[in-house]
This record gives structure tokens, sequence and C-alpha cells, in this order.
């Protein structure tokens, strides 16, 4: 992963007190209205909105940079009303990513990260040296992006660049609604283990709205369960909203396979990796033959010479000697990294068929197997620690 730059670590406290918005004439319980939500989010954490539709999640998002003035109540940044400030100069200090994006179509891409730096009046020089360090932070080669339109380019890769451009002016808060919601499931999934790792380096102090469970519990250090009409249902780590929850509008709203989304709170990095017999194209047969014999797994992982898997050759496959060929690997089996939740790779496993998945470093390179039967013995550890 590449390093950060050298002036992102700023975050603040983000508070909302008694915060209220109503809409005269419309149904509160359908408004998107908002009634008494209190809570605070610590600097540096992520805490996600999750509800249903109408429940108010995207109103609050919006009322912290007064896109939407509350009725009553108070948002507080690092202690100070946001009603206090100067309107523009408050978005300007927010990071903010939408669902589509927003990406300017006439710009290129290079100029859409460099937004707010060029909104605050940085001098060229520095808005593309920025532009370029937040390509490179999101996974996106500079050289090869910058001068591009947002139409030359994925939704994966859209969403990136929204991220950068929001991180350009390095905001101490930023504001995501349902940022991953527009693309298929794989991408989503990738693009959600790359913002875990960026804010791992970035400890930004993030709100985050989504409509999903699995994704509230995956992303949050902290979750509040909206409910219809605007109310605060619970608010708590999402281990505590598992394990507790705190009526019966949250328990349905969890779903009946809490214990099934716990999983979604340890990482393949959680597990004792299990070693692969691994062999490079050309290599002799004889001396891998030789261990897969002797392993449980009866498989051969073929590898590069960086060490990135190519594909397995079954037991029978393996010669007795002579060179081994990459025509021989056939079936592969899911990449996964050390920050997939277990219930992602379970998921993706049981989608695949099979019951290994390999894991590998940011590089592509092996690091690692993990098993179905692994996964499944570490659930029933968790199960029987928390007597749930």
């Amino acid at each position: 992963m590449t390093s950060p730059p050298s002036d992102a670590h700023r975050a603040a406290t983000v508070a909302f007190d008694h915060a209220t918005k109503r809409y005269p004439g419309t149904n509160t319980a359908r408004s998107g209205a908002v009634q008494d939500l209190s809570l605070e989010v610590p600097a540096g954490k992520i805490c996600v909105l999750v509800g249903p539709s109408g429940c108010g999640k995207t109103t609050s998002l919006k009322m912290v940079n007064r896109l939407i003035e509350p009725t009553s109540g108070r948002i507080l940044i690092d202690g100070q009303d946001v009603a206090s400030r100067e309107v523009t100069d408050l978005r300007r200090s927010i990071g903010y990513v939408i669902q589509q994006v927003g990406l300017f179509p006439h710009q290129t891409i290079g100029e859409n990260v460099a937004t707010v730096p060029r909104l605050l009046g940085w001098e060229p020089d520095r808005r593309r040296t920025r532009s370029d360090e937040l390509l490179t932070l999101v996974g996106l080669d500079a050289a090869t992006y910058r001068d591009r339109y947002p139409a030359q380019l994925s939704g994966g890769e859209r969403q990136r660049v929204g991220v950068a451009r929001a991180l350009a002016g390095d905001p101490p808060v930023m504001l995501m609604d349902e940022p991953f919601g527009a693309v298929d499931p794989i991408v989503r999934e990738r693009l959600q283990n790359e913002f875990l790792r960026l804010q791992a380096d970035l400890a930004k102090t993030i709100l985050f709205v989504t409509h999903d469970i699995d994704e509230a519990i995956k992303m949050g250090d902290l979750v509040a369960v909206m409910e219809v009409g605007g109310k605060l249902a619970q608010f708590g780590t999402p281990e505590e909203i598992l394990a507790n929850p705190a009526s019966d509008f949250v328990a349905r709203f969890v779903g009946v396979d809490r214990g099934l989304k716990r999983l979604s709170l340890s990482r393949v990095g959680d597990l004792d990796l299990l070693p692969a017999i691994t062999a490079r194209p050309g290599d002799d047969a004889a001396e891998p033959r030789r261990r897969i014999m002797a392993n449980p797994l009866e498989y051969l992982l073929m590898i590069d010479e960086a060490n990135r898997p190519i594909g397995w050759i079954g037991q029978r496959q393996v010669p007795s000697g002579g060179a081994l060929s990459v025509l021989m690997a056939s079936a592969m089996s899911p990449l996964l990294d050390r920050r997939t939740t277990l219930k992602d790779a379970l998921a993706m496993l049981i989608d695949a068929e099979v019951q290994v998945g390999i894991v590998v470093d940011d590089h592509g390179a092996l690091e690692g197997l993990v098993t179905a039967d692994e996964i499944t013995a570490f659930r029933r550890r968790g199960a029987e620690g928390s007597g749930t």
C-alpha cells in the first residue's frame, strides 16, 4: 500500500445534539425526517448510519455539511456548531462522496481530484502534486489516469476518483452516502477492502450511509441503526448490536442470521493461514508430486516468479517426472486478502463451489490458504466464547 500524504492525519469529533428535521405537511414516518438525534463519533472512527428507506439517515448526513438545515438541535464538529460557520467554507472542509460519484464530465480526472484545492487557491504545481499522490493512494496510476475523462473509466475506477477528490483538501471529516451502492458485488467488496486499508492509514472521521446491514457491520467502528420516522433505534459497535439488539426492530433489521453476520467482524488475517505446496513452471515434477501425495489437500499450486498463483494441478495430473508446464494448471480458487471478512470469504468459497481460498498480499503474491472448515470452526469457537 502506498504511503499516505504527509498531511493526511487530520480528524475531528462529530456530534449530533438533539438534531431534529421536520418537513411540514409530510408524513413523518416516510419523509426522511429526523427526530431528536443525539450521538457522538470520536475522531478517526467510521460511523455507519443504517436503516430502511425513509428513516432519515441521508438527511442526518446532509445536516453535517448544511445541505439540509436542522429544524432544531445542533451538529458540532470538534465542539463548534456547524451553523456558526460560513457555509462555503464549511463544505470545502468536509469531504463528500455520493453513490453517483458526481465527477465533472468535461474535466480530466486530475482536474476533478483537484477541485477543492483549486477553490482554495492552491498553485497549479501544488494541485498537480496533490492530485497525483491521491490517485496513487487510491490505487490508480497517476500517469495513466490523470489526463483521462470520467467516461473513459469503469464504475469502480470512478468511485476511487470520487474518494480521492473528497480527500484532496485534507478534510477532518468525510461524508459518504452509499458510496459503493452503484457497482456490482465483486467490485463493491474490493472497494470496501481498499477503503478500509486506506482508512487504516489516514484515520479520518467518517459518516457512512448505507441501507445494507452487512456493509454497516463490515465498515463501521460504530453503527447507528435508525428506524422509520427518523428515530435512533440503537448506537454501538457492530459486536454490541449483533450480540444484544436493543429492540425487536433492531433484531428484525439485523436478521435471524446474526451468528453468521458476526463473521463480518473477523477477517482472514485473524486465522492461522495454512501453507500451500507450490511449484513453478519448469520445475521438476518429482519432488512436488511426492509432497502432495502425503498432503491431505492433494493439490499442487502453481505460482509464477513473483509468487503469484497461476492455478491448481490435481494430484493425478502431476507427472512422476519431467518439467511442470503452465498448461497443467486448470482450476483456480478465489483470491482473498487479509482484510477480507470471514463472511465474504465463506461466501466466495461457496459461490465458487470450492473448499479452499488463496490468500495474497497487495501485490498478488501468495501468503497462504484458508479453508471453509477453518472458517466455520472459527465461528463455532466465537459462538461458544460469547455464549450465543
